[in-house]
């Protein structure tokens, strides 16, 4: 199978090196990629936003399977591009990503689908705003309606922060607080057919301990040892089955990978979120358990096929990602500095730990910076503290002026498994 890999983050680099490890995929492409994918496939300079550019690239390359990493793209109808041209693709039409690039559409669904979430108001002036944080209190909830890279949420006991970021916004959903612990559960679908893969957990602030602002995930980890073990078959029923029915219902199928962000509160499970892709950083850790080939799951999802898939296969070790960030991330970060490390780690380290890039680029023959979560250190091990030690054992071979890490990634589901 020739297979093209659209994105250039750390998430296309795990879906890269999964398609490497798997003999049916004899060619593998990405575009426009970074310095790590290069050493496991060839890459293409592609605007990814550009689906008539893709298309083209998918047609040139003789591509029999494009898989769309970002949200973005998306949005931006880069799937129905490649449709369009007659290639299967993994990721829904850009009427479906509305799933991800409207928090109100997403809301409308789950409403007519009968999925728990939270109650909410879609509020697009600042007396609406004000109005709407008044009847549910603090902590405040305000979301950017539209895609925001994973910072467009602001949760606050602050009633002038939370207006604030509401009028930078202009239309946003302002939600009840969920409390309980957050999981990320990510189901490949073909508009019709579900399958579940295993839950993970993330690590959205910037510092240890929950603290510091919302990023775009510092570190993931998986199984969940804590979680019910009927969770996925409860959310299967009462969320992604009846969601991705209900699109179909209403003519504008979901077919790709359908990501619910949940919350397990005291009430029962509810959704925080959909996102249409693979989520960074739990795909990192979710495909590092994943032993079913990935081409094969995915190419029934574009085709149509799920159904007659077997079930999936699964490791039973555990797996942990920890990010190393530039300076200033989540701020405007500072780029262009060395990495250092990277040959030691796959040295010392390999197989149970490797380095998935992020925000990379060549510079000669040195690799450096060149964004705000720079790489993605995943270790696998017998349990979360095995895997844990094994991926800061990395970490710190690694060098990056200026970096930051956080240091608690699974360490206390770790601690009480």
């Amino acid at each position: 199978m020739n297979v093209l890999v659209i994105g250039s983050g750390a998430r296309e680099h795990a879906l890269c090196r999964s398609m490497s490890l798997d003999p049916a995929v004899t060619a593998l492409h990405c575009a426009p990629g970074n310095a790590g994918i290069g050493e496991v496939a060839e890459l293409h300079p592609v605007d990814a936003l550009d689906g008539k550019a893709v298309a083209a690239l998918a047609t040139e390359l003789g591509a029999q399977l494009v898989i769309v990493g970002p949200e973005a793209p998306l949005v931006a109808g880069v799937a129905d591009a490649v449709r369009e041209a007659g290639i299967p693709v993994f990721g829904p039409s850009k009427e479906a990503a509305q799933l991800e690039g409207s928090k109100a559409f997403a809301k409308d669904v789950m409403a007519a689908a009968g999925v728990p979430t939270a109650r909410s108001y879609v509020c697009t002036t600042p007396a609406e705003a004000a109005t709407a944080l008044d009847a549910f209190g603090a902590p405040y909830v305000v979301k950017d309606d539209g895609l925001a890279a994973g910072k467009g949420v602001v949760v606050t006991d602050d009633l002038e922060a939370a207006k604030a970021h509401a009028a930078a916004c202009g239309r946003v959903v302002i939600e009840e607080f969920l409390d309980g612990p957050e999981v990320s559960l990510f189901a490949v679908t073909d508009g019709e057919t579900v399958v579940p893969l295993r839950p993970a957990q993330d690590f959205k602030r910037a510092l240890d301990g929950d603290e510091g602002p919302n990023t775009g995930g510092m570190g993931a980890y998986s199984p969940l040892p804590w979680a019910d073990p009927k969770l996925v078959d409860e959310v299967m029923e009462t969320v992604l089955q009846p969601t991705v029915d209900e699109m179909r219902r209403r003519g504008i199928p979901f077919s790709g990978l359908l990501y619910a962000g949940l919350a397990i509160t005291g009430r029962g499970v509810r959704v925080i979120e959909f996102n249409a892709r693979f989520g960074d950083p739990e795909t990192q850790v979710v495909l590092a358990r994943l032993k079913t080939p990935l081409a094969g799951l995915l190419m029934a999802a574009a085709t149509g096929n799920l159904a007659d898939l077997p079930p999936l296969r699964w490791s039973d070790e555990a797996a942990v990602t920890v990010v190393v960030a530039s300076h200033n991330y989540p701020g405007t970060p500072r780029t262009g500095d060395p990495i250092t490390g990277l040959d030691e780690v796959a040295a010392e380290d390999a197989p149970h730990a490797y380095v998935l890039h992020a925000g990379t680029r060549r510079d000669g023959d040195a690799v450096v910076s060149a964004g705000g979560r720079v790489l993605s250190v995943t270790a696998t091990g017998e349990n979360l503290t095995q895997a844990r030690e094994r991926a800061y054992e990395a970490v710190a071979r690694i060098g990056l002026d200026g970096s930051q890490h956080r240091t608690d990634i699974a360490a206390k589901a770790a601690a009480e498994a």
